[in-house]
């Protein structure tokens, strides 16, 4: 006879595997939105999306109601990633200029390290700039505490910001017409040309575009 807790523990792992994929399943649903978003094909058909995903049609609905739906949620999901790395690369900076030149100068990397995420960023260059995830909230809180500790001299801090993002969105497509360019070099010579625009020194902006990045190593910034 079985006993009542091995049921409960054939339960709990019947749960874990139903739950495991479910994720699996939303998990690829959102991958392959992204594929269609880096490929400028926004109108996709829900079947062709899950077939893209190898899931069923059915599925689909159990997890978004709408490709709109489907698409916002892939665009959030690169804006997070995005950010989560800048958050990691810049966590032992204390110089808000410092930490802003991070943020775009590995910004201008990840447009060749991470291609698909950065096509999606790419396809969607409002929202990078305006999205409260991301580089837009950080890069604006940067400019801000820049200004308060004197190292950026701007009137406004947010069409500062919509100049710098106009840089790095001109920045990325170039990188993807001109795949020889090198992108290391163009990206800190913009972030260099936005530090001069918010009042720094050429030499100042100079020496922190200086500065070491981490790396990128799968996918993930870790210490040079």
């Amino acid at each position: 006879m079985i006993s009542s807790e091995m049921r409960h523990t054939v339960r709990v792992s019947e749960g874990s595997r139903t739950t495991r994929r479910k994720q699996r399943t939303r998990a690829a649903l959102i991958a392959a939105a992204q594929s269609f978003i880096a490929a400028g094909r926004l109108n996709a058909p829900i079947l062709e999306i899950t077939q893209t995903a190898d899931v069923g049609m059915g599925s689909f609905y159990n997890h978004f109601d709408s490709r709109e739906q489907l698409f916002e949620v892939a665009v959030t999901e690169v804006l997070d990633r995005h950010g989560d790395i800048l958050d990691a690369c810049t966590a032992d900076l204390d110089d808000p200029a410092e930490i802003f030149a991070a943020s775009f100068r590995m910004t201008g990397r990840l447009f060749r390290a991470r291609p698909q995420e950065s096509k999606v960023l790419l396809a969607n260059g409002m929202t990078l700039l305006t999205s409260d995830r991301g580089l837009a909230p950080r890069a604006l809180r940067d400019i801000r505490a820049g200004l308060a500790a004197g190292r950026f001299r701007v009137e406004d801090p947010e069409l500062a910001l919509a100049v710098a993002g106009g840089a790095l969105l001109g920045l990325g497509n170039l990188l993807a017409a001109q795949p020889d360019r090198d992108d290391a070099h163009s990206s800190d010579a913009v972030t260099m040309d936005v530090l001069r625009l918010f009042g720094m020194s050429e030499d100042d902006a100079r020496e922190v575009c200086s500065r070491p990045l981490p790396n990128l190593s799968a996918g993930q910034p870790a210490a040079s």
